[in-house]
């Protein structure tokens, strides 16, 4: 199989493959979202939002909505993280206002309601939007690359035990050190689903992957390499013997110095930086290593003016001398005001 970079033109692949340009490539997480009344509009349209991500029409609409405006360099699958678990069987609903809600698993009885074989069905929709979006970039964004996507293990697994977000953690950690040969063998159904869908959307058409593992940084040192790395190291290894040479970015937000451990030993191409990684520590640390994609402040996109512009200068600056990708260290916040992205594109292109 050929890889997907070889002899490409695509400045994302490029930059995938190990290459500085003169201009970075860029897209943006949750670049698809509320903060674009044109989002909003066909969000209404779907009702909710698990609506929108199982309706392929609508969920390709959102993901070609940022490209229209900005001309980002890839765009990403409009889906959500637990579409897996949901995938798998667990019951999950997004309460306006409150996020996700999961009935919680944290036993043995409730890996016994998990099921392998219902996952492509389930999750055939996703698959349909995957396609629909290779097809329209194909049309119109001939130099746009399609990102799909997956929650890393350990992140999932915080959702699927805690029954939903949390600041402690208490449940899932509490089964992760109290017994972990029973949380393991949770950790690893959601290891197999994800190689199995991630490669699904790679046969739909994805050219690259992103593991978003948002919950890292609720691990300690001790338990990030078995919760964290091994999971993402499994997932990359596998993907690569399905699909040779697809670039796979793994994302462990507030990893701190884990960050060098996880870049050494999952084989991910690229590695996301959170806003809190020091830009010359990582253009000496992990640039010379892999590609690094990042990692503005959110919150200083959302306020603009002179505080983003230099923020956006120093990014650049630090990591002009390799292959690197522009993008948030999370996702768009909703507030934001169209015209900042439209200023943080024109800086990008200009270089400054």
């Amino acid at each position: 199989m050929t890889s997907p970079l070889a002899g490409t033109e695509k400045p994302f692949l490029k930059a995938l493959g190990g290459a500085a340009q003169p201009r970075p490539p860029f897209w943006l997480m949750r670049q698809a979202g509320r903060y674009l009344p044109e989002y909003r509009e066909t969000r209404r349209q779907a009702g909710s939002f698990l609506d929108l991500c199982r309706k392929p029409d609508l969920a390709c609409e959102v993901t070609l909505q940022p490209l229209r405006r900005y001309g980002m360099d890839a765009a990403i699958l409009f889906s959500d993280i637990l579409i897996v678990p949901w995938a798998l069987g667990q019951h999950l609903e997004f309460a306006e206002g409150e996020g996700p809600k999961l009935d919680p698993i944290r036993d043995a009885a409730g890996l016994a309601r998990l099921d392998m074989d219902g996952l492509h069905a389930k999750a055939q929709p996703v698959y349909e939007t995957v396609a629909n979006i290779r097809a329209a970039l194909d049309q119109d964004f001939r130099q746009t690359a399609l990102i799909g996507f997956a929650g890393s293990p350990w992140t999932v697994a915080c959702y699927m035990v805690e029954g939903g977000g949390s600041k402690e953690y208490q449940h899932v950690k509490r089964w992760a050190f109290g017994d972990p040969e029973g949380f393991g063998r949770l950790i690893d159904i959601v290891t197999d689903a994800t190689v199995a869908y991630l490669s699904a959307q790679v046969r739909a058409g994805a050219e690259v992957v992103q593991l978003f593992d948002s919950w890292a940084g609720a691990l300690p040192a001790a338990g990030f390499d078995r919760w964290s790395i091994e999971p993402t190291r499994h997932i990359v290894q596998e993907l690569k013997k399905l699909h040779p040479g697809l670039p796979v970015i793994g994302f462990p937000r507030q990893a701190g110095l884990n960050l060098e451990r996880y870049v050494e030993r999952t084989g991910v191409d690229a590695v996301s930086l959170d806003p809190s990684v020091p830009l010359e520590w990582a253009a000496s640390r992990l640039q010379p290593r892999l590609c690094v994609q990042g990692n503005l402040d959110p919150v200083l996109l959302l306020t603009g003016g002179k505080a983003m512009e230099e923020a956006v200068g120093a990014i650049l600056g630090a990591f002009r001398n390799g292959p690197f990708i522009f993008n948030l260290g999370h996702g768009i916040i909703k507030e934001t005001p169209p015209e900042h992205v439209s200023r943080l594109a024109e800086m990008i292109r200009g270089g400054r």
